[in-house]
């Protein structure tokens, strides 16, 4: 099988293409030139896809004797994820850009774009596994190490994707890893891990939103519309947040306050007392499905964030608006749900598939 295996210049999509070599397939390395200034030098161990990056993964490559391309994508990347990032705080919402980037980088452009030349399947480094069912039947699962699981970010691939899609690692611990790549000779097995958001490599996410979108002055209001502090931008908040609020605490009872609603239109952020924060009835448009979609309504596990605590719940899709909604009743009350995350559906390790969170309340009481 012709494979390309994304590289990285980590250690994880080093090794990834190295189990493909093992496997036999005729593998081509890839690096995703998605930086805007890739000339730019890693800083730290936050950022990823720097002229740093693409040198340590052509280095793997010319190891393995396997054939190395740079693919710029760093204006799909820029449109795609990045400006969809701002956006979607603009508007109030929390996205997960890692979800974004999978979706519509690694498993949208880079794999329409192998698939056009030619290619089977695309490899990534991420921590998952495929189980290949009878029929030719895949179903996505989660990773064997809990502690490195991916498929959370991973909820977004539908059915065609999945069956173009090699994930080597998923049976692996992070340790065994690198302890493969530094056997294999692979000068990357100490590399640190990127982490947090790749195209906010000092991770400050508020700075990052100021500069993009500029000072907004606003208003902090308690949730009977009482005054109680000022902001510079409703987009630095995000619901459950409770650090860096700035509040006017005069008048107030001592207890911590919270994020609780973030008003776009008003540029308003609203606090409030921490039980007002517990949801357990959701709203999701844009389902994807990593199989078929489930027929009535199904008990699944809920996952709220990548590396959050799954919940029982059960789940129903409808399509009926045109919109592909999908419902989700939570059997407890979670705390910081914002609207833009996402939520994945399981049913055991499977991964049933996923939905943008619109809406998040509280479900009426029966009778």
């Amino acid at each position: 099988m012709k494979v390309v295996a994304a590289m990285s210049g980590g250690v994880d999509s080093a090794v990834a293409a190295a189990r493909m070599v093992d496997a036999g397939h005729e593998v081509v390395g890839v690096h995703l030139a998605l930086s805007q200034n890739a000339a730019t030098l890693r800083e730290s161990a936050r950022g990823c896809c720097t002229i740093e990056d693409a040198g340590d993964a052509r280095r793997v490559a010319d190891v393995l004797g396997i054939p190395f391309y740079v693919w710029d994508l760093a204006a799909r990347f820029r449109a795609d994820v990045v400006e969809d990032f701002l956006a979607e705080y603009a508007a109030g919402r929390t996205p997960n850009p890692c979800v974004r980037c999978n979706e519509r980088i690694k498993f949208a452009a880079l794999l329409d774009k192998a698939v056009a030349l030619g290619f089977d399947a695309v490899a990534t480094g991420h921590y998952a596994q495929v189980v290949d069912r009878p029929g030719g039947r895949r179903e996505l699962h989660r990773a064997s190490d809990p502690r490195k699981d991916q498929s959370y970010v991973l909820g977004v691939l539908d059915e065609d994707q999945l069956a173009r899609s090699f994930f080597p690692l998923g049976d692996t611990t992070k340790p065994q890893i690198r302890e493969e790549a530094k056997a294999r000779g692979f000068f990357v097995a100490s590399k640190p891990d990127s982490h947090d958001i790749c195209f906010i490599p000092d991770g400050d996410t508020r700075g990052f939103l100021t500069r993009a979108l500029g000072e907004q002055p606003g208003e902090l209001v308690d949730t009977e519309g009482r005054i109680v502090g000022t902001h510079s931008g409703a987009y630095g908040f995000t619901v459950g947040q409770r650090r860096g609020l700035g509040l006017d605490r005069s008048g107030m009872d001592g207890e911590a306050r919270y994020v609780v609603g973030v008003e776009a239109r008003t540029n308003t952020v609203v606090i409030g007392a921490r039980d007002l924060l517990g949801v357990d009835a959701l709203v999701g448009d844009h389902a994807r499905w990593c199989g078929p979609a489930p027929e009535g309504v199904v008990a699944v596990g809920a996952q709220l964030r990548a590396h959050g605590e799954e919940y029982p719940a059960t789940a129903w899709a409808d399509s009926s608006s045109g919109t592909d909604e999908v419902h989700v009743r939570l059997g407890q009350r979670v705390r910081g749900v914002a609207p833009g995350q996402s939520v994945v559906l399981y049913t055991g390790s499977r991964v049933v598939g996923s939905a943008t969170i619109r809406e998040a309340g509280v479900a009426p009481s029966p009778g």
